[in-house]
Protein backbone atom coordinates (compact mmCIF):
# COMPACT_ATOMS: atom_id res chain seq x y z
CA UNK A 1 0.00 0.00 0.00
CA UNK A 2 0.53 3.54 -0.28
CA UNK A 3 0.46 6.38 2.02
CA UNK A 4 -1.33 8.28 -0.51
CA UNK A 5 -4.33 5.37 -0.71
CA UNK A 6 -4.73 5.30 3.26
CA UNK A 7 -6.60 7.42 5.66
CA UNK A 8 -3.10 8.35 8.28
CA UNK A 9 -4.59 9.10 12.06
CA UNK A 10 -1.98 11.00 13.47
CA UNK A 11 -2.86 10.12 17.60
CA UNK A 12 -0.77 11.94 19.79
CA UNK A 13 -1.10 11.68 23.61
CA UNK A 14 -1.20 13.75 26.58
CA UNK A 15 -0.62 17.32 26.05
CA UNK A 16 -0.80 16.96 22.28
CA UNK A 17 2.32 16.99 20.14
CA UNK A 18 3.26 20.47 19.19
CA UNK A 19 5.01 22.06 16.30
CA UNK A 20 8.41 20.24 16.16
CA UNK A 21 7.29 16.65 17.41
CA UNK A 22 7.53 14.39 14.46
CA UNK A 23 4.07 13.79 14.31
CA UNK A 24 3.17 17.45 13.58
CA UNK A 25 5.49 17.06 10.97
CA UNK A 26 4.46 14.05 9.38
CA UNK A 27 1.04 15.27 9.49
CA UNK A 28 2.29 18.01 7.38
CA UNK A 29 4.40 15.93 4.85
CA UNK A 30 1.79 13.35 3.98
CA UNK A 31 -1.14 14.37 1.99
CA UNK A 32 -3.54 11.88 3.39
CA UNK A 33 -2.50 12.51 6.52
CA UNK A 34 -5.02 13.74 9.75
CA UNK A 35 -4.57 14.75 13.24
CA UNK A 36 -7.21 13.34 15.65
CA UNK A 37 -8.07 16.21 17.53
CA UNK A 38 -9.23 15.46 21.12
CA UNK A 39 -11.78 17.97 22.94
CA UNK A 40 -8.77 18.11 25.40
CA UNK A 41 -5.23 16.99 25.32
CA UNK A 42 -4.76 18.02 29.12
CA UNK A 43 -6.99 15.95 30.98
CA UNK A 44 -7.16 12.85 28.81
CA UNK A 45 -10.90 10.83 29.14
CA UNK A 46 -10.97 7.42 27.39
CA UNK A 47 -14.23 7.08 26.40
CA UNK A 48 -14.45 10.59 24.51
CA UNK A 49 -10.57 10.04 22.94
CA UNK A 50 -11.77 6.35 22.26
CA UNK A 51 -14.76 7.93 20.46
CA UNK A 52 -13.37 10.52 19.07
CA UNK A 53 -10.56 8.12 17.17
CA UNK A 54 -13.72 5.67 16.46
CA UNK A 55 -16.00 9.00 14.48
CA UNK A 56 -12.64 9.50 12.68
CA UNK A 57 -12.10 6.30 11.55
CA UNK A 58 -15.33 5.45 10.36
CA UNK A 59 -15.24 9.00 8.37
CA UNK A 60 -12.92 7.76 6.27
CA UNK A 61 -13.63 5.55 2.45
CA UNK A 62 -9.92 4.47 2.85
CA UNK A 63 -8.36 1.95 4.85
CA UNK A 64 -7.26 3.50 8.16
CA UNK A 65 -3.55 3.65 9.16
CA UNK A 66 -3.10 4.79 12.86
CA UNK A 67 -0.18 6.78 13.73
CA UNK A 68 -0.04 7.09 17.62
CA UNK A 69 2.26 8.34 19.98
CA UNK A 70 2.12 7.91 24.19
CA UNK A 71 -1.27 7.85 26.05
CA UNK A 72 -2.50 7.96 22.13
CA UNK A 73 -1.43 4.60 22.14
CA UNK A 74 -3.70 3.45 24.52
CA UNK A 75 -6.39 5.66 22.95
CA UNK A 76 -5.97 3.56 19.87
CA UNK A 77 -5.94 -0.02 21.32
CA UNK A 78 -9.08 0.74 22.87
CA UNK A 79 -10.73 1.87 19.75
CA UNK A 80 -9.35 -1.24 17.88
CA UNK A 81 -11.03 -3.44 19.93
CA UNK A 82 -14.23 -1.92 18.65
CA UNK A 83 -12.99 -0.96 15.14
CA UNK A 84 -10.25 -3.60 14.13
CA UNK A 85 -11.89 -4.32 10.39
CA UNK A 86 -11.37 -0.31 9.59
CA UNK A 87 -8.20 -0.39 10.07
CA UNK A 88 -5.30 -1.14 7.72
CA UNK A 89 -2.39 -1.18 10.48
CA UNK A 90 -0.89 0.82 13.39
CA UNK A 91 2.62 2.27 13.95
CA UNK A 92 2.38 2.62 17.79
CA UNK A 93 5.09 4.92 18.93
CA UNK A 94 6.49 5.11 23.09
CA UNK A 95 3.46 3.64 24.96
CA UNK A 96 3.31 4.53 28.57
CA UNK A 97 3.49 1.80 30.88
CA UNK A 98 0.29 0.73 33.30
CA UNK A 99 2.38 2.04 36.20
CA UNK A 100 2.88 5.41 34.61
CA UNK A 101 -0.82 5.80 34.09
CA UNK A 102 -1.89 4.85 37.18
CA UNK A 103 0.20 8.14 39.06
CA UNK A 104 -0.59 10.91 36.28
CA UNK A 105 -3.82 12.12 37.67
CA UNK A 106 -5.16 14.35 34.62
CA UNK A 107 -5.32 11.14 32.92
CA UNK A 108 -8.73 9.15 33.36
CA UNK A 109 -7.67 5.76 35.19
CA UNK A 110 -10.28 3.68 32.54
CA UNK A 111 -7.54 4.00 30.17
CA UNK A 112 -6.39 1.16 32.46
CA UNK A 113 -5.97 -1.79 31.95
CA UNK A 114 -4.29 -1.43 28.83
CA UNK A 115 -5.76 -3.78 25.59
CA UNK A 116 -3.61 -6.12 24.76
CA UNK A 117 -5.67 -8.79 22.65
CA UNK A 118 -4.07 -9.29 19.41
CA UNK A 119 -5.00 -7.24 16.81
CA UNK A 120 -6.66 -8.56 13.88
CA UNK A 121 -4.69 -6.16 10.99
CA UNK A 122 -0.60 -5.63 11.33
CA UNK A 123 1.04 -3.24 13.73
CA UNK A 124 4.70 -2.12 14.72
CA UNK A 125 5.52 -1.17 18.24
CA UNK A 126 8.22 1.90 18.77
CA UNK A 127 9.90 1.35 22.08
CA UNK A 128 13.22 3.00 23.65
CA UNK A 129 15.64 1.48 26.13
CA UNK A 130 15.29 5.09 28.65
CA UNK A 131 11.39 6.06 28.34
CA UNK A 132 10.71 7.94 31.33
CA UNK A 133 7.34 6.92 30.65
CA UNK A 134 7.90 3.13 30.91
CA UNK A 135 10.42 0.17 32.19
CA UNK A 136 12.87 -0.99 28.95
CA UNK A 137 10.69 -4.38 28.57
CA UNK A 138 7.65 -3.12 28.59
CA UNK A 139 6.80 -1.82 24.87
CA UNK A 140 8.90 -5.14 23.84
CA UNK A 141 5.81 -7.04 26.05
CA UNK A 142 2.98 -4.94 24.78
CA UNK A 143 4.22 -5.85 21.16
CA UNK A 144 4.09 -9.42 21.84
CA UNK A 145 1.02 -9.29 23.57
CA UNK A 146 -0.69 -7.57 20.95
CA UNK A 147 1.13 -9.70 17.98
CA UNK A 148 2.98 -6.71 16.58
CA UNK A 149 6.71 -6.17 15.48
CA UNK A 150 8.81 -4.41 18.06
CA UNK A 151 11.43 -2.01 17.02
CA UNK A 152 13.63 -1.06 19.70
CA UNK A 153 14.70 2.72 19.23
CA UNK A 154 17.78 1.67 21.63
CA UNK A 155 18.68 5.09 23.95
CA UNK A 156 15.73 7.49 22.56
CA UNK A 157 13.67 8.71 25.42
CA UNK A 158 10.16 9.05 25.28
CA UNK A 159 10.80 9.42 21.38
CA UNK A 160 9.74 13.06 21.05
CA UNK A 161 11.16 16.74 20.33
CA UNK A 162 12.47 17.30 23.70
CA UNK A 163 14.32 14.07 23.46
CA UNK A 164 15.64 15.12 19.84
CA UNK A 165 13.57 13.43 17.59
CA UNK A 166 11.43 16.34 16.29
CA UNK A 167 12.45 15.32 12.64
CA UNK A 168 12.86 11.46 13.59
CA UNK A 169 14.22 9.94 10.40
CA UNK A 170 14.88 6.80 11.31
CA UNK A 171 10.77 6.79 12.23
CA UNK A 172 10.13 8.20 8.70
CA UNK A 173 12.00 5.64 7.22
CA UNK A 174 10.59 2.65 9.21
CA UNK A 175 6.86 3.78 8.59
CA UNK A 176 7.79 3.86 5.09
CA UNK A 177 8.30 0.17 5.29
CA UNK A 178 5.51 -0.68 7.26
CA UNK A 179 2.79 1.27 4.98
CA UNK A 180 5.08 -0.53 1.98
CA UNK A 181 3.69 -3.76 3.44
CA UNK A 182 0.39 -3.63 4.07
Amino acid sequence: MRAAEANILIIPGYLDSGPDHWQSRWEKKLSTARRVAQRDFARPDRAEWTETIRREILASAKPSVLVAHSLGVIAALHAAQQLGDRIAGAFLVAPPSDAVIREMPAVDSTFLPIPRARLPFPAVVVGSDNDPYAAPSFARRLAEDIGARFIDAGAAGHINADSGHGPWPEGSLAFAHFVAKL
